[in-house]
């Protein structure tokens, strides 16, 4: 095995991260109402709402990769908004990607902020109107710090599941390098093309943070048993 690592390994590390911490932004900012309303909302079909949320846990990624690819594509809506800078395409470019990854890692954002706010109860809420607080006010200052064991949680997990994907992020990004050849589909191409040094480099680093994601799970976890009891 050749010991010699090539310098544009560190190319897909800062793309993947890069690609992460956004999605994570996004998801924390979209995946808070969405929680909130399914916890609060009285609507007989908010559960369908939350199965739609949930399906990426269960469809294969190459379906809702194909998917996106179409929707992303020059025909669909993706190519459309494309077109107003002067695009043609939305598949293919790191945009798309963070547009897929949204998509496919929101239940592993929704899911745990929305226990969070279910754990918390009625009855904190029911004493800040009592003190005539205002909802807006009374989510800010009470529910939020309540939950934040669920923000906490929801955050590395959707930080992590976008830092593991390959199905999606190959079907609608492809392998360009500096572009959306991100992390897993690094790995992918490096085993392809015999480069196993740096194969075996990328895939200890995974097994090394896939280590610490559970590690922090285990810790919050034990942490929350804690307040809890």
């Amino acid at each position: 095995m050749n010991l010699h690592v090539s310098a544009d390994i560190w190319q897909p590390i800062r793309l993947t991260l890069e690609l992460a911490a956004i999605t994570t932004v996004i998801l924390m900012i979209v995946g808070t109402p969405i929680a909130w309303w399914l916890v609060r909302s009285r609507a007989w079909w908010k559960e369908a709402v939350a199965a739609l949320v949930a399906i990426p846990l269960v469809l294969p990624p190459t379906v809702l990769g194909f998917y996106l690819l179409v929707a992303l594509g020059p025909s669909g809506p993706g190519g459309a908004l494309a077109s107003l800078w002067g695009a043609r395409t939305l598949a293919f470019t790191f945009p798309g990607l963070v547009i897929g990854s949204v998509l496919f890692s929101m239940p592993f954002v929704v899911q745990p902020i929305r226990n969070a706010f279910e754990a918390m109860g009625e009855k904190p809420l029911e004493a800040a109107a009592t003190l005539r607080a205002s909802p807006w006010r009374a989510f800010w200052t009470i529910a939020v710090p309540l939950a934040s064991p669920g923000f906490l949680t929801g955050a590395i997990l959707g930080f992590a599941h976008t830092v593991g994907e390959f199905g999606v992020v190959l079907m609608i990004g492809g392998n360009i390098p500096g572009k959306t050849k991100v992390l897993s589909v690094a790995i992918f191409d490096y085993v392809e093309t015999s480069q196993w040094t740096e194969a075996s480099v990328l895939a200890l680093g995974m097994v090394v943070f896939s280590f610490c994601v559970i590690l922090a799970m285990m810790l919050i976890e034990k942490k929350m048993s804690r307040t809890a009891s």
